[in-house]
């Protein structure tokens, strides 16, 4: 009964907590959990604390007993430039009305046996947050020539998406060197846009849907040196955004794309491990965010082949390394890189959704404490990343950078 409240309790705080703005991978996470996030999100063959179910559930019967709480204190940096070869320049927008951001995360492990345990994560899956304060309608026209016909709304524009997860797991050694795992993935999305009045949305205020879907993964100790994961996650089936049929493609449709991995863990010793990973993010499986922008001006929004955010399928490379000091300090830092998903001629519908971030570099660190405690800090920056596109004669330019600081405690039970 103690465990079920928890687990309500964080479904509750995550959902009222303030957007999870993640526009890192795509509008993934570059990572679940603290210790992963220190190491650029690697975690498919190295399994750290109750959050590895998030990455590859077959990791949890790697863990023991433990429980996980943190917190990231997130910021990104979004801006849109408007120019034109055939007029005066509009100027550049910043979508940063709403800059700060907090993301909780909780993971609870309990072993059944020596051979198999039980856990549960609770996590923001990604989500994406724009706020433009004086890209409007009024500004937008600046001169026809170089608004080129383009026209958003009025007031205040943006979009507000978050996607929570609870991921109950379960996973077993079949043998002293494998195991697999499972998780049920219960999710919960949230969306609100504000300022489309001329894409005939008025502002209809927050509309939520739930869904679910499923992760399998696998890990395996090949060598005493070397261990391999892998794992799958299914598209995550979501109720539809009734209040918003008119804007997404499929009557309002917005499942959460598939995704699979695979990683490798490698120990130099006993104090210093490399890992990597290579995750790829199916967003061309799910019409309302790869749908390519309607240009013939022919195919109403919210039909099946309506216009989306031409979002292409993304593969990351994760790079990680970990060092542990005598006295249990642990230090940790990592790298990605990955394509990202927007194309030059999709820059118009994606001001609201500027998830052009490639690379990120991560540091991080734990301390042991007392009581089989222990704490733990993570820090991430996205190095900005600018997209040039077009629509018609006017240049829509897109950037963005992000850091994120977060810190986590953990014990062992």
């Amino acid at each position: 009964m103690k465990m079920k409240k928890i687990v309500v309790l964080m479904f509750a705080a995550g959902a009222m907590a303030s957007p999870l703005a993640y526009a890192t991978n795509g509008y993934f996470s570059h990572g679940y959990g603290m210790k992963a996030k220190g190491m650029a999100g690697v975690g498919i063959a190295l399994p750290q604390d109750s959050l590895a179910a998030a990455t590859n559930p077959a990791g949890i019967v790697m863990v023991g007993n433990r429980m996980d709480v943190g917190v990231d204190w997130f910021k990104p940096n979004r801006n849109t430039e408007l120019t034109s070869a055939t007029g005066p320049a509009v100027g550049a927008y910043s979508g940063n009305g709403d800059s700060s951001f907090l993301v909780p995360e909780f993971g609870y492990n309990k072993a059944l046996d020596s051979d198999s345990a039980v856990g549960v994560a609770v996590y923001g899956n990604g989500g994406m947050n724009t706020k433009y304060t004086t890209l409007n309608a009024g500004t937008l026209a600046t001169g026809s020539a170089a608004a080129g016909g383009l026209n958003l709304g009025s007031g205040d524009v943006g979009v507000d998406l978050q996607q929570l997860f609870i991921a109950p797991t379960y996973a077993m050694k079949l043998n002293s060197d494998h195991a697999i795992g499972v998780s049920l993935n219960l999710a919960y999305q949230m969306f609100k846009a504000e300022g489309l009045q001329n894409f005939g949305i008025m502002n209809p205020g927050s509309d939520s849907s739930t869904g679910w879907g499923a992760r399998i993964g696998w890990t395996g100790q090949v060598t005493p040196a070397v261990t391999l994961g892998a794992t799958y996650q299914t598209k995550t089936k979501m109720g539809k955004f009734s209040k918003y049929a008119g804007l997404f493609a499929e009557q309002g449709g917005f499942d959460i794309p598939a995704n699979y991995g695979v990683g490798i863990a490698f120990k130099l010793d006993d104090a210093t491990t490399l890992a990597a990973d290579i995750q790829t993010i199916q967003y061309s499986g799910v019409k309302s965010i790869a749908n390519l922008a309607d240009t013939t001006g022919t195919v109403p929004l919210g039909a099946d082949n309506g216009s989306g955010f031409g979002w292409k399928d993304m593969t990351t490379i994760k790079l990680g390394a970990s060092h542990k000091y005598d006295g249990g300090l642990v230090v940790r830092a990592g790298f990605s890189t990955g394509k990202q998903p927007i194309s030059e001629d999709q820059t118009f519908f994606n001001i609201l959704a500027p998830g052009v971030i490639e690379s990120h570099l991560t540091l991080g660190a734990t301390w042991a404490l007392a009581n089989n405690g222990e704490l733990t800090v993570g820090y991430m920056h996205a190095f900005k990343k600018t997209v040039t596109g077009t629509a018609g004669t006017t240049g829509i330019n897109l950037d963005m950078s992000q850091d994120s600081l977060g810190v986590a405690y953990g014990w062992k039970m």
